[in-house]
């Protein structure tokens, strides 16, 4: 992520002060002649070019040569230390954007593209993105083992009482491990290993009892309150876990669940049996987050005190919640407004999961890969394109063709999950393209956050939930709250995106 241009206002104009008090006994095509009495020394004996401009010129010349803009010049003037009046003083130019100018006239563009010396730093391993996609998908197995702790007689806003209390807990583990990876990301980005390792030990523990409690507070059965716990259990080892690159660890922790999920499909097996499956991946998932978190807290004291904000984790928190609003609303949307709809106060259990929501989980592996992909294709681009202009068409025509494959993935995904769901409702068209505007605004989010716009990613997604939500109560169909609202999130962040990444200096 590029981070904002500094300027150096101390020491870094001593290069160019240095250069002004030399340059001051020179001719100059704009200053004054010597005084009478002085004799004129050829310029040929000093070995000056005439303009002094050219100089500046040969020096930056690997500068100038791969910039794409007149303001990347600039940008790398100012930084350096040169202001407007040092620019008049020794190059009789009115300031530093003239000289920038000048100097991307002068030297001749230079692209060799990529080499096998250049290193992207965003380069991503594909088979750890599927990985990752894999031990995002298969905790839904999870709910096939647990499926007989929801069954409840009570309902609440259209859902069992057990099923609400196990979303709300989902909601409050979603938003608070979302912010908690992005800290603790922040601390490993520094170098502060022993930092993160602080940040999950406290954190992880934390967010997995507030989750737990919430769905205490909503009541229902206790064997789904008691899944509700194990669950946020889960989500806080698996956050560790992925922070920390473990993949491989969390994927054998899952193991368990998996082939008890692939034995309930085929034969009954008692809940008692089902149970201890699920108690094993637990217990292993929180085991083997436990062990990373201790080798973090043994790793080298930081040698400099660091501090982070904690309010800057407030945007990824609201995100993490207006995020897993959406995706329930998608998967359990159809069951609240049947219910709101019809009265109904009594009911079994809903189903937790659904061909939507498969789709959206066994697509995130591929989401991660195709965020690299983007960003190292930015960055090839830089070295590649000749102008501005013919930079930012570069840039959409890589959106494009990585939104385009994300949203074909997850079409066929969905088409696949509908035919094996049983009792799954016929796909339409309505309900696919709710889906798949779904999923653009999710992964256009995910993109936007990675360059530094979390506020404004939050505060979008956050109002679609809220109207989604705010229609769903009233009996609004939940397709065609979708439709609006993701449509209208879709809009906006496709409107940010495209001028925000067809800038070069965000992908410096």
């Amino acid at each position: 992520m590029s981070g904002p241009l500094r300027l150096v206002p101390d020491e870094a104009g001593s290069d160019w002060a240095e250069q002004t008090v030399q340059l001051r006994t020179l001719p100059r095509r704009n200053r004054r002649p010597a005084a009478p009495a002085q004799t004129a020394v050829p310029e040929e004996q000093l070995d000056l070019s005439p303009d002094p401009l050219d100089e500046l010129a040969e020096r930056l010349a690997d500068v100038c040569a791969d910039a794409v803009h007149p303001y990347e010049i600039a940008a790398f003037l100012e930084s350096d230390g040169l202001s407007d009046e040092q620019a008049g003083l020794l190059y009789g130019r009115p300031d530093a954007f003239t000289v920038a100018e000048e100097l991307f006239e002068r030297v001749e563009r230079r692209y060799p593209g990529p080499s096998a010396e250049f290193a992207n730093p965003w380069r991503a391993d594909p088979w750890r993105c599927v990985v990752r996609g894999l031990v995002f998908a298969l905790p839904g197995l999870g709910y096939l083992l647990g499926a007989n702790l929801f069954a409840a007689t009570r309902m609440r806003f259209g859902l069992p009482s057990g099923m609400l209390a196990l979303s709300l807990s989902t909601l409050v583990s979603w938003s608070w491990n979302q912010a908690l990876a992005h800290r603790s990301y922040a601390w490993l980005g520094r170098g502060r290993r022993r930092a993160a390792g602080r940040c999950l030990a406290v954190g992880a523990p934390v967010g997995a009892l507030v989750a737990a409690t919430t769905g205490y507070v909503v009541g229902g059965p206790l064997g789904a309150l008691c899944f509700a716990a194990g669950q946020s259990g889960y989500l806080a080892a698996a956050t560790v876990l992925l922070v920390l690159g473990r993949e491989k660890f969390l994927l054998v922790a899952l193991a368990p669940s998996a082939v008890g999920a692939g034995v309930v499909l085929a034969v009954e097996v008692p809940q008692l049996a089902r149970t201890v499956v699920l108690l094993a991946s637990l217990g292993l998932a929180v085991g083997l987050a436990a062990r990373e978190i201790l080798r973090c807290l043994r790793s080298e004291q930081d040698a400099t005190e660091l501090k982070l904000p904690v309010l800057h984790e407030l945007p990824h928190l609201l995100f993490g919640l207006a995020v897993g609003t959406l995706t329930l609303i998608a998967g359990l949307g159809a069951t609240v407004h049947q219910a709101v709809r019809t009265g109904a106060t009594e009911g079994a259990s809903a189903s937790p999961t659904g061909p939507a929501m498969i789709a959206l989980t066994l697509s995130l592996g591929l989401a991660e890969w195709l965020l690299f992909r983007y960003r190292a294709m930015a960055v090839a681009a830089l070295r590649t394109t000749h102008t501005a202009a013919a930079f930012t068409r570069r840039t959409g025509g890589i959106l494009l063709g990585c939104l385009f494959i994300y949203l074909t993935t997850v079409a066929a995904l969905d088409a696949a999950a509908t035919v094996l769901w049983p009792g799954a409702p016929a796909l339409g068209v309505p309900e696919l393209g709710a889906l798949l505007l779904l999923g653009g605004s999710l992964w256009l989010a995910l993109l936007l956050n990675a360059f530094g716009l979390s506020w404004s990613t939050a505060l979008i997604c956050l109002a679609a939930a809220g109207a989604e939500c705010a229609g769903l109560l009233t009996g609004v169909d939940p397709t065609v709250l979708q439709l609006i609202g993701c449509g209208g999130a879709a809009a906006l962040l496709t409107a940010i995106a495209g001028p925000v990444l067809g800038r070069t200096t965000k992908h410096r």
